[in-house]
């Protein structure tokens, strides 16, 4: 890429007065780099080995001592941006299609063993430039906006709706699911039916775009995490345990959520804990249920759960991590507090 393409790209400024105008790579790690090459330095202490390796250019944002008159010094003001602008000038003339999604979807893609030409996109910019600079034409991408930065790509489109097949579940619990998909039968995998209609509009993209895919055994994703936990909070296997805990995340799924427990696990005594900043957002219908209770700190949560009996707590706003912290006595918020 020449000199004036990466300034022009990155609104990059030219300390110096180099020799070089052009450069054969973009380069964030030191030891990786080649004569010729052009190396972002998101680590400042490496420069002097991206130099020694033969570096004919330094994008950097931080006070930088000019090592070099006859290579490129090139300051931005943030590392991250030059490089999306640089990545995205490099798709534009590349034969791909580029698909928008939520979270869950995009995760359920991640375990999915696709053909090399679809790829999910995951990472931060570093990990996308390293996949994407020399993506092959005809590739398809699968992102999501809270993930990923739409403004990478010019062309985005919607997953196609109109289901041509719908996954035929045979048999579930609350965690696990047997369901059967375009005549193939999938036995007892760990995903919960909650997931289903994701996977669905996944899989139908595959089947629209013809992509050949095969479902492995899945692994949590991060939302709705099932962790099966005795009376001490201690991590039990999976299904060992008639008290478990639900993590979630994303606040934005709590009412999704909170109906999925509500009809499919009519028998059980659920708990509901989410956070302070999330209470406004919910119904009012939901305001006089004394099972859904508000914390202002993740230090409370295992206090509220020795405090009540339950079978399934979902826990929005938090993470497993909290099984390894150190009991608070706090106080307990309720919902109430918010009429």
């Amino acid at each position: 890429m020449r000199l004036e393409n990466v300034l022009a790209l990155t609104h990059g400024e030219l300390i110096n007065s180099p020799f070089v105008n052009s450069f054969e790579n973009i380069v964030f790690e030191a030891k990786a780099v080649k004569r010729g090459d052009l190396f972002i330095a998101y680590d400042d202490t490496m420069i002097e080995e991206a130099l020694f390796n033969g570096a004919y250019g330094v994008v950097f944002n931080k006070p930088t001592q000019i090592r070099d008159n006859e290579i490129a010094w090139i300051k931005v003001q943030s590392l991250d941006e030059a490089l999306k602008r640089i990545l995205r000038f490099l798709l534009i003339d590349k034969e791909i299609e580029v698909y928008e999604c939520n979270e869950i979807i995009l995760k359920l893609a991640l375990q999915v063993m696709t053909e090399p030409n679809f790829i999910a996109l995951d990472g931060d910019i570093k990990e996308l430039y390293k996949r994407l600079h020399s993506l092959e034409n005809k590739s398809t991408l699968l992102f999501c906006p809270k993930l990923t930065p739409s403004d990478i790509f010019t062309n985005i489109k919607k997953l196609p709706n109109n289901l041509s097949e719908s996954i035929n579940i045979i048999e579930q619990t609350l965690f696990e699911t047997s369901f059967i998909y375009d005549n193939v039968f999938y036995e007892r995998q760990l995903i919960s039916p909650f997931f289903m209609p994701y996977l669905e509009q996944l899989l139908h993209l595959f089947k629209v775009l013809k992509i050949n895919f095969r479902l492995r055994k899945f692994t949590p994703i991060d939302h709705f995490e099932a962790v099966f936990t005795n009376k001490n909070f201690e991590i039990k296997e999976f299904g060992t345990s008639d008290k478990v805990l639900i993590f979630e995340k994303n606040t934005d799924l709590i009412h999704n959520e909170i109906d999925f427990l509500h009809k499919q696990a009519t028998w059980a005594n659920i708990l509901y804990l989410i956070p302070y900043n999330a209470a406004s957002s919910l119904d009012e219908n939901l305001l006089d249920n004394e099972n859904i209770i508000v914390y202002k700190n993740e230090n409370e949560i295992k206090n509220i759960l020795r405090e009540h009996n339950f079978n399934f707590a979902l826990i929005v706003g938090s993470s497993k991590s909290i099984l390894t912290q150190p009991i608070h006595r706090q106080a307990e918020l309720s919902l109430f507090d918010f009429a």
